[in-house]
């Protein structure tokens, strides 16, 4: 089985963190429009789904399918992760495969393309929707002017749609002061935002020198633990 415009650069076969509750299969696809400094995938991020040359190593949609097929039973459902799932026109495809095994899908998205978003929400169970800043500083993470503009529109898209999901912040303390944090924590739950989960920036797998800018900071270094007391967190140990 053959899936055209999905290109997936890896497949973690085991994730009880992927999707929070969950056991699941994620499946990396490759390519992403934004560079944020903090990211620890950097080798995702060549838009080999635009036309640029294919990456060395993929993995064919069949041999997805193959793992899956045996395992039904035993996973509660794959999340498709990246990169940017929503940059591949075989996606929703590849989303059909999977519910057609039985197998419950999660996105992980961060809003690039609102209106693929839109189509794709009703065949998936659940979301996660990484919201970087408030709207207006989104370039000083991703380094691309609109990105504000389409994750937030891609967010109203989740609050409208009544999908399953939780919106996530990685704290990054070099471009988030606690003011900014604070401000975005009021604006998300203005929105009517509930599942508001700020995770740790950690230089594992991100470049080198975002990781020496960071300088041992943590986000207990932004935030106390009075802070945005109805927010989640997940500090890496």
């Amino acid at each position: 089985m053959t899936r055209p415009g999905l290109v997936v650069a890896g497949l973690d076969r085991l994730s009880v963190t992927d999707w929070p509750g969950r056991r699941v299969a994620t499946v990396l696809t490759q390519g992403c429009p934004w560079r944020c400094g903090y990211c620890h995938h950097p080798g995702l991020c060549a838009v080999a789904a635009l036309g640029g040359p294919p990456p060395q190593d993929t993995v064919p949609w069949s041999e997805v399918v193959a793992f899956l097929a045996p395992r039904r039973r035993l996973l509660d459902g794959v999340v498709f992760s990246g990169g940017e799932p929503t940059l591949h026109p075989g996606l929703l495809g590849a989303i059909d495969d999977v519910r057609g095994l039985g197998l419950d899908v999660g996105l992980h998205t961060a809003g690039p393309w609102p209106a693929r978003l839109a189509r794709l929400l009703p065949f998936v169970d659940w979301v996660g929707l990484d919201i970087k800043h408030l709207p207006s500083r989104y370039p000083v993470v991703t380094g691309t002017i609109p990105s504000g503009r389409r994750a937030f529109e891609a967010l109203a898209v989740i609050l409208r749609s009544g999908v399953d999901h939780e919106v996530r912040t990685t704290v990054d303390p070099s471009v988030h002061s606690r003011t900014e944090l604070l401000a975005l924590g009021t604006h998300l739950r203005r929105l009517g935002v509930r599942e508001w989960v700020l995770q740790e920036a950690v230089p594992a797998g991100a470049s080198p020198a975002w990781a020496r800018g960071l300088a041992g900071r943590r986000l207990t270094d932004v935030l106390d633990a009075t802070d945005l007391a109805w927010a989640r967190r997940r500090v890496a140990a």
